[in-house]
């Protein structure tokens, strides 16, 4: 897999190895934007009742929107070295995988400010993602959430960075 980063040490790696919160404050305020996903598959009949809205628990997608937009407003709590940040906007979409059955998540994050949005972008795809799967268990346990990766990002001294999927 190519290396898209001109980076060449971990930034959250101080010189003699402890691990440290990157400081931003030189950095300029940029409009900056990532774009994530991830796919969960599950049985046929497990799709069929998200589209018909046949769970008790409510409205699958809905839920699993909201609480992916939560999880990425709340991405500095969950991981320990990432900045709060003032986000302008979080989507999340849902559309059928073309390869099989079940669905792909696509997260986007926007911000104006002086470090990445990546980290946003990729919890919100997962906590959507693990909140169909919380609210289907009950039918199909055997679903699977696989391939959560960066597809895009924008903006900031590193450039930027779109994905070979």
């Amino acid at each position: 897999m190519p290396d898209n980063s001109e980076q060449s040490s971990l930034s959250h790696i101080d010189e003699s190895g402890k691990a440290r919160m990157v400081d931003v404050g030189s950095k300029d305020v940029t409009e900056r934007v990532a774009t994530a996903g991830c796919e969960i598959h599950m049985q046929q009949s497990t799709l069929d009742l998200i589209r018909s809205g046949g769970f008790d628990k409510g409205d699958v997608l809905g839920v699993a929107r909201v609480a992916g937009v939560m999880a990425g407003k709340k991405t500095s709590d969950l991981i320990p070295l990432c900045h709060p940040l003032a986000l302008n906007q979080i989507t999340i979409d849902f559309d059928e995988l073309d390869d099989g059955v079940g669905l792909s998540v696509t997260t986007s994050a926007r911000t104006s400010g002086k470090t990445g949005v990546e980290m946003e972008a990729l919890t919100a795809a997962s906590v959507a993602a693990l909140t169909v799967y919380d609210m289907c268990k009950a039918v199909d346990r055997a679903m699977r959430i696989d391939r959560l990766r960066l597809l895009s990002k924008y903006g900031g001294k590193s450039g930027d960075f779109i994905a070979n999927v």
